[in-house]
């Protein structure tokens, strides 16, 4: 018999909000066929390969500064279930548009995470207190997320050989666990993952990039929860382009993470370390 949990008025409020969620219909291209850079509604430059992405019934985007003044509960209503924002770069950046997203998507119902954005010219630690200073550790949120790929547009070109950039990632995670109290989530590039993360073991989930092919043609079938799809997507109360991502799973494995913040395949393995407890 499963046992009763009673959640905190902040993630029970989400949750409640999160089925309301589910139950809209879906944005109109998770219905509409796709096709080689032919736009559809949802899309811009849509790419036949990801069309599976595109029906699938947990949908949501991930945004910073480029999108400006977001409309949270108008993406929400036409069926955007989650957002990612960006928080923080490096040692000594924050994104400009964080603080108000962070408290717009709240006040939508809809559930968010914040990203760190990680380079390679300053000190894992720096960068570890800097997201510690300004995210704060929000239980409702969705588990933190760090930003995996080689820093190809910024100043910053150093490109450390992967010992030194498998301790910093395992340094940053820690801190980011720590801080929320939630298991972070590890995004990252094909890039980035074929010369650093291919073949690691991380017990953490994983949010891939891309945007032509099905990530396991892409990621020698390393297991993902989030997939991120476009980068030209269009959403209701988005202006302009925004990335667009999908959850793997049911809206019952949805709920699911959303009360334990942990892929579902993953909670009986994680469970002994104290990890993916339901919120009490």
């Amino acid at each position: 018999m499963a046992r009763a949990f009673r959640l905190p008025a902040p993630v029970s409020a989400l949750l409640r909000n999160a089925v309301m969620g589910l139950a809209v219909t879906a944005l109109a291209a998770c219905a509409t066929g796709g096709g080689l850079y032919g736009a559809i509604p949802g899309d811009n430059r849509p790419h036949a390969a990801v069309d599976r992405a595109r029906s699938m019934p947990v949908q949501g985007i991930d945004v910073a500064r480029y999108q400006e003044n977001v409309d949270f509960a108008k993406a929400r209503a036409a069926g955007t279930h989650f957002v990612f924002m960006k928080a923080t770069e490096g040692k000594d950046y924050v994104d400009p548009n964080f603080r108000v997203n962070w408290q717009r998507a709240r006040d939508a119902g809809m559930p968010r995470g914040a990203y760190h954005f990680m380079t390679w010219c300053s000190l894992a630690s720096e960068q570890a207190n800097w997201f510690v200073q300004n995210v704060p550790a929000d239980p409702s949120a969705l588990p933190p997320v760090l930003d995996l790929e080689w820093n190809n547009h910024s100043s910053c070109k150093v490109k450390p050989n992967k010992a030194d950039a498998l301790e910093k990632i395992r340094l940053m995670l820690d801190v980011m666990e720590r801080h929320t109290g939630k298991l972070p989530i590890i995004y990252t590039d094909m890039n980035f993952h074929r010369d650093v993360l291919a073949g690691e073991y991380f017990p953490n989930t994983f949010w891939l990039r891309s945007t032509a092919a099905e990530p396991h043609e892409r990621y020698e079938n390393r297991p993902w929860t989030f997939w991120q799809y476009t980068q030209t997507g269009v959403v209701p109360g988005v202006r302009g382009e925004v990335d667009r991502n999908v959850f793997y799973g049911s809206t019952n494995d949805w709920l699911m993470f959303l009360s334990t913040g942990c892929d579902p395949r993953a909670i009986a393995a994680l469970a002994p370390t104290g990890r993916c407890q339901f919120a009490k």
